[in-house]
This record gives structure tokens, sequence and C-alpha cells, in this order.
């Protein structure tokens, strides 16, 4: 079957006012759109969108998105006390989204992440609509991970009897890694009940993130690179990202090559790298940190030998799919990875594109030097990098294209199993 004038509803936490949330989101809505699916989106905003500035930004945001088919609509996100905003949020995202999904004839329920779910989960108590739940990681378990909960709490209790209950009633399950499947798939709620599930990573646009020669000579004119091995690290710093041990291993890349260089793309405290590198007597000649527009991103990567990436290995980590790993690859670069993170290690294991980080040690760094040197200097490597951009991370070709048949699959009549 096809999906023209079929009717979604798609519930985001992430605000449209966050470039985090455009790029996050967005995308996947157009191509459904593009694919004759009629899109309603409701999402929660943070405090500035309703300030005067905020509502001439949400107007014109809200023009953009439906000339592309979205009918956007909005509600106040609440982030403190934490327990009872989320509760305040679910109540009046619920009882507004009951009046769009009467409005519009809504057939699905599109819920990113935990509570967008609880929100769908109480409209499907009282509806005929299918569900489909957008798993975005282990909430609760990434909460403990974090330090933030324990599983003896309360936040912790309410959230995992909320998902088993989410679980039960959802006709369908997307997951961003294969990995966390076979685990998730056993919890309760899930445990013997025939599902859609669908494998759905973090992809990127590559009309948009690839390699440009011009942009390379451009930043690295910029930066005073000249012919400099340069690594490159886009994203935000601490948290779930192993900073310090990312400024540990560059300080064991001088050791290999005196001349390497350390571009750090990050909206994060400039003094905090600087410390990280000063820590580590590493002067400035050797790194560069720069806050740069979205659309400059692919022209800054371009100027990089090889992208870098650690994040914190735990559980919960097992379920996400980080952005950056595509952006790397569509920009030509072989990846510096740890292990244990998602799907990532496949990456490197099947496809071959990169460099897996076993251990957080000198002597295993200098291997791991050793081994991405041999890639840079491949002279295909942009090209093998490219083509697997294209074949694991592509917005249109698997992102919408498995989005599209999802849907298919949940608005007709066949369960394709567990």
């Amino acid at each position: 079957m096809g999906l023209n004038g079929r009717r979604a509803l798609f519930i985001s936490y992430n605000g449209m006012l966050d470039p985090l949330g455009q790029t996050q989101v967005i995308p996947y809505m157009s191509e459904l759109a593009t694919r004759g699916v009629n899109i309603t989106l409701l999402s929660f905003e943070k405090a500035k969108a309703f300030t005067e500035e905020g509502k001439v930004l949400c107007d014109e945001l809200h023009e953009k998105l439906r000339s592309i088919g979205i009918d956007w609509h909005w509600l106040q996100y609440h982030q403190r006390p934490s327990l009872p905003a989320t509760a305040y949020d679910v109540f009046v995202g619920t009882r507004y989204a009951k009046e769009l999904v009467r409005k519009n004839k809504i057939e699905l329920v599109h819920a990113r992440a935990h509570i967008p779910a609880t929100i769908a989960l109480s409209l499907k108590r009282h509806t005929n609509l299918k569900m489909i739940f957008d798993l975005r990681g282990l909430m609760a378990e990434e909460y403990v991970d974090a330090n933030h909960w324990s599983k003896s709490g309360l936040p912790y209790r309410i959230t995992k009897a909320t998902e088993q209950r989410i679980f039960a009633a959802t006709d369908a399950v997307v997951t961003l890694t294969e990995r966390i499947w076979p685990i998730i798939k056993d919890w309760k709620g899930l445990s013997g009940r025939s599902v859609h599930h669908e494998v759905i990573p973090c992809c990127v646009d590559l009309s948009v993130f690839s390699f440009s020669e011009q942009g390379r000579r451009q930043r690295r004119a910029e930066l005073g690179l000249e012919d400099r091995f340069t690594l490159v690290y886009s994203g935000s710093l601490d948290g779930w990202y192993l900073t310090e041990e990312m400024a540990d291993f560059f300080a064991c890349v001088l050791q290999r090559r005196p001349d390497a260089h350390l571009l750090w793309l990050t909206t994060g405290r400039l003094e905090r790298v600087q410390a990280l590198m000063n820590d580590r007597k590493i002067g400035n000649s050797s790194f560069s940190v720069r806050a740069v527009s979205p659309a400059d991103v692919p022209s800054y990567l371009s100027a990089a030998d090889a992208g870098l990436s650690f994040i914190k290995p735990c559980f919960s980590k097992i379920a996400s799919s980080p952005t950056k790993n595509g952006e790397y690859l569509a920009c030509g670069l072989p990846l510096i990875l740890n292990s244990g993170i998602g799907d990532s290690d496949a990456l490197v294991d099947k496809w071959q594109v990169g460099a897996l980080v076993n251990q957080f040690n000198e002597k295993h760094y200098l291997e791991i030097i050793d081994k991405i040197g041999t890639l840079v200097r491949d002279p295909d490597v942009r090209k093998k990098t490219r083509r697997v951009a294209t074949e694991l991370f592509d917005l249109r070709s698997v992102g919408g294209e498995r989005y599209a048949s999802l849907y298919e699959r949940v608005l007709g009549n066949g369960i394709d199993g567990v």
C-alpha cells in the first residue's frame, strides 16, 4: 500500500527552535511528507519561543514547515521541578494532542522518545490509533549511568513502569541500533508480543555533509594548518563525552606527529579546552577551538584528516547512534572511536573505515595512531568513507525509506514479527 493521504501525528520533546531539534526531527518528517503522509507535528519549546523574538522565529518556521506539508503546533516545555514539570507537560500535551487527533483525523501517532510516548499511550487507550515508539535511548538507564538516578529511586521506578506500559501498547518500535533489540525485546511489555521493528540510526543529509576541496583549502588557510596532520572533534564537552581521554589521546598523537593539530568544533567553554591542553603541555599552535554555525560544519570537517569521538562506555550506550559518525564519514574522514557504543564497532571491524580504541592507555593509543595514519594515507579513503556513509547513514535512502516502510507495515494488516 502507499502512504499518500495517510495522517500521522509526530510528537517530539525536542524544541524546533533548538538547532538540534531541527536537524534531528524535521528532515525525517520532510521525507515522509514527500511520500504523501499528512504530518502534524507537536513539539515542546523552551521559554525563548514565547518571547517577542521567539514568536517571530516560530511564525517563520511555521510557514517554512507548512510549505513542505507539515502542520506544526507547539507547547511550552517545563523543566523544574523535574517530575512535576514533566507530569504537567504530559497532561497538557495529552489534552492538546487529543484535539489534534480529532481535528486532523489522525491514524497513527509517532512518539519520539519516552515523554512523547507517554502522551501517545494515553491517546491510544481512548482511540483506535496505531502507535510507533521511536526509542531514542534508554531513558532510565541513561540517568542511572550518568549517576543522576538510583535504580531504587522513585524517578527510575516510575519511568520503567511507564516504559513497560508503552511497550505493551505500541504497534511498533524503532531502535537506533541492532545491538539493543535482542535485549529489549525480552523486557516486560514486549516479551511474547509480535510488534513491528525497524533499526534507523541517526542519519545525515548527504547533500549537506560532503567533502569539499575548496572548503578544505579555505579552512586550513584560515586555521594556518598548511599540510599538518589534523584531527577534529565535533560536539559537546564532558558529560557522556570523554573529553579528558580525547585530550590524552591527542597528546600521544603529538609524540608520533609533532606537527599534528586538533580542531575542536564545539559550543562548549573555550576555557575548558584551554585547560585540557595546558594540563598536557600542548601549545596553542597545536589546537584550535571554533563554535561554528551548522551550515559551516561540513567545510571545517573537510579541513581535517580524521574524526575523533570517545563516549562513555556503559549499558545505556548500547542503544546510542552518534550522529557525528555519519557526519565524519560523509565528509571523507576515517574514524577514531572507542568500543562499545551502539553499532559503532562494526564501522571498524566490518567496514574498515576507522580505528577502534579498546583501552584508554598510552601504549594502545600509539597502536591506534599508527593504524589511523595508514588509513589517512590511502588515496581512496574519502571515497571509502563516503560509500559507507551512503550505505548506512543516508537520510533519504536509509532513514526515509525505513520510516516509510515501517509506516506502511503499521498502517497495513501484516506483522513482521520479532
